[in-house]
């Protein structure tokens, strides 16, 4: 008796955390994420700070065009073999650059940061 009250706890433990868990993933999912101010100012037509349902379609099909032209651009500069797609070594001159692009980046801004504390 002692051992089937312990697993009647037990198993109500663990409903009551299933359902906890379940409610909080519920409440996550129904937050949306804010538009950042670039896209309001972008696609933000009536300029209510909001996006309604035809200016988040504006925006969406705005994200998917500059994705496939951000691709057709990868694909122009990286596919070396003109096959459609970047293979392991495309992809690792792709990101090879990428890195290179970053670095450059952080050391441009370094610079401009010691120049702005020489200046002081």
């Amino acid at each position: 008796m002692k051992t089937l009250s312990s697993i009647l706890k037990i198993a109500l433990g663990m409903l009551a955390l299933l359902l906890t868990v379940t409610i909080a993933s519920a409440q996550d999912a129904t937050k949306e994420k804010k538009p950042s101010k670039e896209t309001l100012g972008k696609y933000d037509a009536n300029k209510d700070g909001q996006l309604d349902n035809a200016e988040k379609a504006a925006a969406k099909a705005g994200a998917a065009a500059k994705a496939k032209e951000t691709r057709q651009a990868n694909l122009d500069k990286y596919d070396a073999n003109k096959d459609g797609k970047l293979d392991d070594a495309e992809k690792a001159n792709k990101q090879a650059d990428e890195e290179t692009a970053k670095a450059a980046m952080k050391a441009e801004k370094k610079a401009k940061k010691a120049a702005k504390d020489a200046g002081k």
